[in-house]
């Protein structure tokens, strides 16, 4: 059986009501129809630094200098990508730069135009 999660605080100390549900933590309370309801997972839109949406597969380049943690390598302005792959997590973009394959965040970098 799948615990019932509060929309609020995320935790899973949750009372069941017969008609409602009530989180023992934050006190919130919901219906048991919304919380029953299918939730499809919103599309992720992640835009680069001037606004463009970008996709999988796209081609971005670097629009500031970059140290990479942990060496002493250094992502040039203007160092174009191989295509892209959007992920979750709070570095949106998976690429490969340099022969070096590399999580950015979108805000570092601009589409190029093919």
């Amino acid at each position: 059986m799948e615990k019932t999660i509060c929309p609020l605080c995320e935790m899973d100390d949750v009372l069941d009501h017969a008609d409602k549900y009530e989180c023992m933590v934050c006190g919130h309370e919901w219906e048991k129809e919304e919380a029953e309801e299918d939730d499809a997972p919103e599309e992720r839109i992640v835009k680069d630094a001037y606004g463009n949406v970008l996709e999988s597969g796209d081609i971005v380049q670097m629009i500031k200098d970059i140290k990479l943690k942990g060496s002493s390598n250094v992502l040039k302005s203007g160092t174009k990508s191989r295509p892209i792959r959007i992920v979750d997590g709070d570095h949106e973009i998976d690429c490969k730069m340099n022969g070096i394959a590399i999580a950015l965040k979108a805000c570092f970098v601009k589409k190029v135009q093919s």
